[in-house]
């Protein structure tokens, strides 16, 4: 068949590779792994044939990722955080002229859709995750699926044969062993990878995929969501087994109403093996979701702020420099708001509430905040938190606004405070943080541990 064309949405400052493929409706969006390359998709019959499988059904929307494959590249230094690819989701459906899609994703894909369809639930009407990650670093006491620290380590430095021959008859063998024997699979694996990125590239996604950590947004998840694993495959999650389905099985469990499915097979590639069973599964789920309501419940980064001494430095000032003083205060949230994107939702005493569709906007727009109002004689104190609210005619209510309001209440002068749901999802960011250790927030269960940003 003739290639779809290759067309270009604009991220920031970046420019995303995709293709369209298929009619629809539904509209679909494939998150793939780890690595991609859409050119060489096509040269590639089983990929081809699983890709027009899924448009067969769907107006699919393929991509590379910022920095792989035909997208610009980025620098090894800079790589994306979770918050910027997803993003890039985003920015392929905008540019496509999709208002509503199901999104796909698979392996280290699945953080950025479960993202995705938390933070956006009216631009996702479902969302599939095969062969899921919640976390993709070291394995902790509460995450057994993940490799040793030192064997992560390893794995990510072990980059000098990416690309060649030796190093995709590895990636085959354990990704995709019925294709082991498969010379030419084989040899266009060694191509693709060497085509979707350098040896410095893979290690230094390789280093940022290891932060990737959304196992408490799980739970805010309210789309229909499908989790597809094959019951004997090996996860790309470094030179360890970890036991087959389970994972998959911990996602679909914290993951509200969540189906799984567990198809026999041992090739975590999607496309290798018996790949009908797969995309009947994804088409008659995608396919038969009933019409979605619009969302009352959404995942968003809350902050508020608060001036400082605002009671004594009214009394100092007078009325009307008081008043003035106050105006300034209001111009300059309100112009940050806008630069990071924020939404106000209202002024509470003299301070703001307002929420991001981003976690790492909203620690940038917080010290920001802080710093501009410094400059202006002003001490601000904020805190942030990324939780489920509800959406009310009033503004926004739910838990996650009481905390962040405690978090705030929490802060010193001068200081933007973060729950650690906020520092793990900015991981990767450049942001810094130190810790400000355990702390009981008025009205609120249990203790929480709050980081500063700093830097």
């Amino acid at each position: 068949m003739e290639r779809p064309e290759t067309r270009y949405a604009k991220s920031g400052e970046f420019h995303i590779a995709y293709q369209v493929v298929g009619e629809g409706p539904p509209d679909l969006i494939y998150v793939p792994g780890w690595v991609s390359h859409l050119d060489m998709y096509w040269e590639q019959p089983w990929i081809e044939r699983f890709l027009l499988r899924l448009g067969s059904f769907s107006r699919l929307l393929v991509f590379d990722k910022r920095g792989i494959g035909l997208s610009d590249p980025v620098p090894d230094s800079a790589m994306p955080t979770l918050e910027e690819r997803m993003d890039d989701v985003r920015a392929v459906l905008d540019a496509s002229g999709s208002e509503r899609a199901a999104v796909f994703g698979q392996g280290y894909g699945t953080p950025i859709a479960a993202l995705f369809a938390a933070t956006y639930p009216g631009r996702a009407s479902a969302l599939v995750l095969y062969s899921p990650s919640s976390r993709t670093g070291p394995r902790t006491s509460d995450y057994p699926w993940g490799p040793t620290a030192a064997e992560l380590e390893a794995w990510i430095e072990d980059a000098a044969g990416w690309g060649t021959r030796e190093f995709a008859e590895a990636w085959v063998a354990r990704l995709a062993p019925s294709a082991a024997a498969d010379t030419r699979f084989v040899e266009w694996a060694a191509r693709m990878m060497r085509a979707a990125a350098s040896p410095a590239t893979s290690n230094a996604f390789s280093r940022m995929n290891a932060l990737m950590d959304v196992r408490e947004i799980l739970p805010l998840i309210r789309v229909p969501t499908l989790v597809l694993e094959r019951s004997d495959a090996v996860l790309p999650k470094g030179p360890f087994d970890a036991p087959p389905g389970a994972e998959a099985r911990y996602v679909a469990e914290h993951i509200p109403g969540a189906r799984l499915v567990e198809l026999p097979g041992r090739d975590y590639l999607p496309f290798v093996g018996d790949q009908d069973s797969l995309v009947d599964e994804i088409a008659a789920f995608v396919t038969g979701v009933p019409p979605a309501r619009e969302p009352d419940r959404v995942l968003v980064t809350v902050l508020f702020t608060d001036l400082v001494g605002s009671t004594a430095r009214a009394s100092e000032l007078g009325d009307h420099a008081w008043k003035q003083l106050l105006e300034r205060h209001n111009a300059v949230v309100r112009e940050q708001l806008t630069r990071f994107q924020g939404i106000e939702i209202e002024r509470v005493g003299d301070g703001f509430l307002a929420t991001f569709d981003g976690p790492g906007r909203g620690v940038r727009c917080a010290s920001a905040i802080v710093a501009a109002l410094r400059s202006e004689g002003l001490d601000v104190r904020a805190g942030l938190h990324a939780g489920e609210v509800e959406l009310l005619e009033s503004g926004i209510g739910g838990i996650a606004v009481h905390v962040g309001a405690r978090v705030a209440a929490e802060a010193n002068p001068g200081e933007v405070l973060t729950t650690s749901t906020v520092r793990d999802l900015v991981a990767g960011s450049g942001i810094g943080f130190a810790d400000r250790g355990w702390h009981d927030l008025k009205g609120i269960a249990d203790s929480w541990r709050l980081f500063a940003a700093v830097g």
